[in-house]
């Protein structure tokens, strides 16, 4: 993570300080209901929290102690046994450090995606106030690249928007999954610490009991998460690169924002390059840069090892921030793309009238033409249409197997056809009635 690619509220959740404040929570947490079951006692739970809750923990001190111990965890107690004093050998009664470690992680993750699920909000938002302004601008569908049918840019939109839906209750499933709690002891046996910590905790914390902890929390849980990340920044690159498309200089439909004072290129000053949407399409590889790693760290040695440790230090912040970053940028760029219905008209007209071809067909069908025969009589016309030699209805109109009158063939031109489900495609996405 660099901090050119991130927001302040995302890596906040990642700073060693709130990790420390995380760790003390969960400590402290666990010796209070410690000392309600009578294990520790009450004066050095109650020490612990008013000595702690406030402290500001020194990271460089803890990195002083840990380079002696090499030991995080250890270097932190140690650390906060010299702020609170003797009743400081209260705390991680019965507990490992993973207990710490599994149940921060949970914490940061859903934190970070309540940060990603405001920021899904925020594209949606922004993909529907588009598509309803535009809900019957007319525009060319394109399959392979290539001029199809006609369509409406809001229903380009409503497409995403309807996607981004799924995003968002992808990243709710997600954050169901990791949100989990693990106080169970060095092999997750409860040996020497009570079940009814590990509750406390998990309620304190905003978190579920993990049924089954080993001695870490199953790493499923965080293969899923990541795959779900992943896929979101998927579909946060499938909304970019069409941005992208629709502003290469052939086609113009839309294109990014360009501010007063914005420089498009060192070497050509005409130039205004969708870079937001180019950028957005990089950080979605990076976000899924994450999946494959954290499937491999499914397979641990028996109850644990640490080989998923050194990963999940680098991708839990790395894919969480970058796709944070990635899904306001993307709002930005919808909520202020220009668009232009004139070049949409343009581009929709070129092939003067061939993306009405299929109607003209399924006419020549329901007129008693078979389908091999229709097809053949209006691709044949169409072809000279792509190689320039005149206008497609009147081809059809001179083709004696088109036996279509000319005014029913006319009114098979009518744009309006390919619009009549607008509203109810889009009473299926924003239900509207």
């Amino acid at each position: 993570m660099i901090t050119r690619y991130s927001r302040p509220d995302a890596v906040a959740i990642w700073s060693q300080e709130t990790k420390y404040k995380i760790w003390f929570e969960i400590e402290a947490h666990a010796a209070t209901k410690m000392a309600e079951l009578g294990v520790i006692p009450t004066e050095a739970a109650q020490a612990i929290w008013t000595k702690g809750k406030d402290a500001t923990f020194d990271a460089d001190r803890i990195d002083e102690i840990e380079s002696v111990t090499k030991h995080d965890v250890i270097a932190f107690l140690t650390h906060v046994a010299e702020i609170v004093g003797e009743e400081a050998r209260f705390l991680h009664q019965g507990m490992t450090s993973s207990d710490v470690l599994d149940t921060c992680f949970a914490v940061q993750l859903a934190r970070s995606t309540d940060l990603l699920l405001g920021g899904v909000d925020r594209v949606l938002a922004a993909l529907e106030k588009r598509a309803k302004e535009h809900k019957y601008t007319p525009t060319v569908g394109r399959s392979h690249g290539i001029h199809a049918e006609p369509v409406t840019f809001g229903l380009k939109l409503a497409g995403y928007h309807a996607e981004f839906q799924r995003a968002k209750r992808r990243l709710i499933t997600a954050r169901e999954e990791i949100a989990t709690c693990a106080i169970s002891g060095a092999v997750g046996t409860f040996a020497n610490v009570d079940p009814a910590v590990e509750q406390y905790v998990a309620d304190q914390m905003g978190l579920s009991v993990e049924p089954v902890s080993t001695q870490v929390i199953p790493r499923d849980r965080h293969a899923a998460y990541f795959a779900a990340l992943g896929v979101v920044a998927s579909s946060v690159e499938r909304l970019a690169v069409e941005i992208r498309h629709l502003q290469r200089t052939e086609v113009l439909e839309a294109e990014e924002f360009f501010d007063k004072g914005q420089k498009g290129s060192s070497a050509m000053p005409h130039k205004r390059n969708p870079i937001l949407t180019e950028n957005l399409t990089g950080l979605a590889r990076l976000v899924r840069s994450a999946v494959t790693p954290a499937m491999e760290n499914v397979a641990l040695w028996h109850e644990r090892d640490i080989s998923h440790s050194s990963v999940e230090r680098g991708i839990g912040p790395d894919a969480t921030i970058h796709l944070d970053f990635a899904l306001h940028r993307l709002a930005g760029v919808i909520e202020r793309l220009n668009v232009y219905p004139e070049n949409m008209q343009k581009n929709l007209d070129r092939l003067g009238g061939l993306v009405f071809s299929q109607r003209v067909m399924l006419a020549l069908t329901q007129a008693g033409v078979s389908r091999e025969d229709a097809y053949a009589a209006v691709q044949e016309n169409a072809m000279k249409v792509w190689r320039g030699e005149g206008v497609f209805i009147d081809f059809l109109k001179a083709d004696p197997r088109v036996t279509l009158p000319h005014d029913q063939l006319e009114a098979l031109f009518d744009l309006g056809y390919h619009t009549k489900n607008v509203d109810v495609i889009f009473a299926r996405v924003f239900g509207e009635g």
